[in-house]
């Protein structure tokens, strides 16, 4: 039959349409890079990964070797007849126990520059001569004392949270530090508890990074007699040093 004959001969010369060439070509280039960024990005996770473990090592032979130190001397000078005084605490953990009734605008303002501006907000302050004398002004509504490493790092494991973007984004793994902190060579959990424990020269910008701490009640809760008294006359308000470690404890 001439017109089978026809439609066969046509559908065998016909060519495939240009913007069908093209759409394909597209597609195969975007897939292949696609392709070669994920190769890409799971070769740098795991050279990063590697890097991390190796980084978070030696800080832990640097927390070591300071500890052994510190016995180190301690021995020395008992043997001696004398007192191993160590160095001042050059880092304060702050928690906000009170509310907003009755605070004066002046330690109102002084708690905005800490940015405690909730109930049980919590965060780092380096200590020198200007925050101790702040510290004193709002001793009524907030506790504080003197966070050890194991502290710092269940407070940013447990209830971390960054800023990126001025959003509060939960530290679930390293590239949300490596985001907002890559820039200061702050790329994992370890460098930012590095940071934060040793009060480095960028501890403004990891503290600022940081989202204020939201803990809950401590379990047990506040007694309503005592709760408005300083923490050495039985109370909760004011410095109580190292105590600081077991009261928020029991508010992770």
């Amino acid at each position: 039959d001439p017109l089978s004959l026809s439609f066969v001969y046509n559908s065998i010369t016909m060519k495939t349409p240009e913007s069908v060439l093209k759409k394909e070509a597209t597609q195969a280039k975007i897939q292949k890079a696609q392709a070669e960024a994920t190769t890409a990005a799971t070769a740098q996770a795991v050279a990063d990964r590697e890097a991390f473990a190796k980084q978070a090592q030696t800080y832990q032979d640097e927390y070591a070797a300071a500890e052994k130190a510190a016995v180190d001397n301690r021995r020395a000078a008992k043997v001696a007849g004398g007192f191993y005084v160590p160095a001042e605490p050059k880092l304060a953990l702050i928690v906000r126990i009170r509310g907003t009734i009755g605070v004066s605008p002046k330690a109102k303002k002084v708690m905005q520059l800490f940015r405690l501006r909730q109930l049980h907000n919590a965060t780092f302050v380096k200590l020198n001569e200007a925050t101790i004398r702040m510290l004193r002004l709002i001793e009524p509504y907030v506790t504080y004392g003197y966070p050890t490493r194991a502290t710092v790092e269940k407070l940013i494991y447990k209830r971390g949270f960054g800023k990126l973007h001025k959003q509060r984004i939960a530290i679930a793994d390293n590239t949300v530090i490596q985001e907002g902190l890559g820039q200061y060579n702050i790329r994992c959990t370890a460098d930012l508890v590095h940071e934060i424990i040793t009060v480095g020269p960028h501890f403004k910008q990891a503290n600022n990074f940081l989202w204020p701490f939201k803990l809950s009640s401590p379990r047990g809760g506040f007694s309503s007699k005592t709760k408005l008294l300083h923490f050495l006359e039985g109370g909760e308000a004011g410095a109580r040093g190292d105590e600081i470690n077991k009261f928020v404890k029991k508010m992770l």
